[in-house]
């Protein structure tokens, strides 16, 4: 038997929700996968995430769309399955202009203008949609145990050189982490932070995007609601910063009156991986093939499964 019979050695190095992604995927192609991780999912950026599909500070517009349109249509698939956390909810995209850019919109099905009732207060406008909310809480471990069942290998630690991984293909999808080990210095950390608070029922989400007072989002999910946020280009403090919160509070209060008496459960930071475009393209280093799968901005959980599937594609 050959090693291509007996299937590529592929090394997938990240285990965010993106490495995780494609590993699954190479597994499910035949594959020998290898997973290097730097840190638990549960300790990733990833898991900082609202999660809520969006294709949030991604581009180029229409990979986005095409890798959107994937994962929306897993993910929606996926949200009959209560292990994975993946749920439908309804929402409202908040507008504040009187011609607002709805580029996303091709790729949701569905989608309406607002009506007045649906509208928190001191909105002028906005579009209403359902869209997979993921507990990355949940989605995390689900996403690593689909791994382990499709034999995925993983190897726990820090990869400072690609010369240093075995594999006869590298998939590189490290985030932020992943630029610097492909000598490309385009990379920016965005830097958001999120406070949760006791959900008292809310059936649906909010985004607001160009709320005047800065990036707004309420995106309850069961157990809590996830309430942002910042979009800080270059900031790499990781520590939630109390002034912060208190501006994304009442913010939040404002537009869902229910929140104002909810309690704090819980404050996270992550470091979004930005980049001007989605670095996805099949490479030489030393001689050896390496994909790359980096620069995803907000929208890593949004484009994970679109993204993974040319990933396998160009892996080959």
């Amino acid at each position: 038997m050959t090693e291509a019979d007996d299937g590529l050695l592929v090394a997938v190095v990240g285990g965010g929700v993106v490495g995780l992604t494609c590993a699954l995927e190479l597994a499910r192609a035949g594959h020998r996968v290898r997973l290097h991780s730097a840190d638990p999912p549960e300790a990733t950026t990833s898991a900082v995430a609202a999660a809520i599909w969006f294709p949030y500070r991604a581009a180029p517009v229409d990979a986005v769309l095409r890798w959107g349109a994937t994962s929306l249509a897993v993910l929606t698939a996926l949200a009959a399955d209560p292990a994975t956390g993946v749920v439908l909810r309804p929402g409202t995209v908040v507008h504040r202009t009187p011609e607002p850019d709805l580029w996303w919109a091709p790729s949701v099905p569905g989608h309406r203008p607002a009506r007045p009732g649906e509208l928190p207060p001191g909105a002028p406008g906005g579009t209403r949609c359902t869209l997979p909310v993921v507990d990355m809480g949940r989605y995390l471990p689900w996403l690593a145990a689909s791994c382990r069942a499709a034999e995925v290998e993983v190897v726990p630690g820090r990869v400072d050189r690609l010369g240093d991984v075995a594999a006869d293909v590298v998939v590189l999808a490290a985030g932020l982490a992943s630029g610097p080990l492909a000598g490309d210095d385009s990379g920016v950390p965005v830097r958001g932070q999120v406070v949760r608070l006791a959900d008292p029922g809310l059936a649906d989400w909010l985004l607001d995007e160009d709320h005047p007072d800065g990036l707004t989002y309420v995106v309850p999910r069961g157990h809590d609601v996830v309430c942002g946020g910042t979009a800080e280009v270059g900031a790499t403090g990781t520590d939630p910063d109390p002034d912060v919160e208190a501006a994304v509070l009442a913010r939040v209060r404002a537009l869902v009156p229910a929140l104002r008496d909810a309690p704090v459960r819980s404050r996270a930071v992550g470091l979004r991986p930005g980049r001007p475009t989605v670095r996805l393209e099949r490479i030489e280093v030393d001689g050896r093939a390496v994909v790359t799968c980096y620069g995803h901005g907000g929208a890593g959980v949004t484009l994970s499964w679109g993204c993974a599937a040319d990933v396998a594609a160009l892996v080959g």
